[in-house]
C-alpha cells in the first residue's frame, strides 16, 4: 500500500506508521561527521601529521613558563623548574664544592654551617629564600654574601643544586638546625 507521495503506510491493529526518508540535510550532516572522524583519526593519532590538542596545549604551556621565568629569573617557580634540569645541577654542584663546602660539607651534611638535606631551615625553604640568603648572606652568622663574588647565574645554578638535594637526609648529617618545612 503506497501513499501518493511516495511514502510507505503500513497497518497494524489499527494503528498506521508511516516509514519516512530522511531528509537530506540530515544526511549530509551525519555522513560529514563521520568522515571529519576518520580524517581527524587518521591525522592526529595514526599518521601523526600534527600535534594532538592536548600536547599543543602543553607546549604552549612550556612555552609561557620559560617566558615567564625569563623574565623573573629569581622567581620561586623559575629556581624549581632550574633543579629539574641535571646539567644547571652539576654546574652548582661544581660551584657548591669549590665555594660552599668548606662550610657546608661536601655533601652539604652540615659543617660549621647547617645540614642543606634534611627538611629544617634557619631562613626559609622557599627557592628565593635560599637564593636570598646566598647572595645576601648572615655576616653575623659567619655566612658571607656570595652574591657579588659569585653573580646571579652561579647563585641560580647553586641554588638549583640544594633544591635537588634537600630532603635527601645524608647520613652523618648536622643535628637539626631551623624550624621544619614540609
Amino acid at each position: 500500500m503506497n501513499a501518493p507521495n511516495d511514502k510507505i503506510v503500513r497497518r497494524y491493529d489499527d494503528i498506521e506508521e508511516e516509514d519516512n526518508h530522511l531528509p537530506n540535510w540530515w544526511l549530509f550532516i551525519l555522513f560529514s561527521t563521520i568522515v571529519f572522524m576518520f580524517g581527524y583519526w587518521f591525522v592526529y593519532h595514526t599518521l601523526k601529521l600534527l600535534p594532538s590538542p592536548p600536547v599543543e596545549y602543553a607546549n604552549e604551556i612550556d612555552a609561557l613558563k620559560k617566558a615567564r621565568n625569563a623574565a623573573n629569573p629569581m622567581s620561586d617557580d623559575a629556581l624549581a623548574s632550574l633543579a629539574k634540569d641535571p646539567a644547571i645541577v652539576a654546574e652548582g654542584k661544581q660551584v657548591f664544592a669549590s665555594t660552599c663546602a668548606s662550610c657546608h660539607g661536601p655533601e652539604a651534611a652540615g659543617l660549621v654551617g647547617p645540614n642543606l638535606t634534611d627538611n629544617y631551615w634557619l631562613h626559609g625553604a622557599n627557592p628565593t629564600d635560599i637564593a636570598k640568603s646566598m647572595t645576601d648572606g648572615y655576616p653575623e652568622k659567619g655566612m658571607p654574601s656570595w652574591g657579588p663574588i659569585l653573580g646571579a647565574e652561579k647563585v641560580r645554578k647553586v641554588t638549583a643544586f640544594i633544591l635537588s638535594i634537600r630532603n635527601t637526609n645524608v647520613a652523618g648529617g648536622k643535628a637539626p638546625q631551623g624550624d621544619p618545612v614540609n
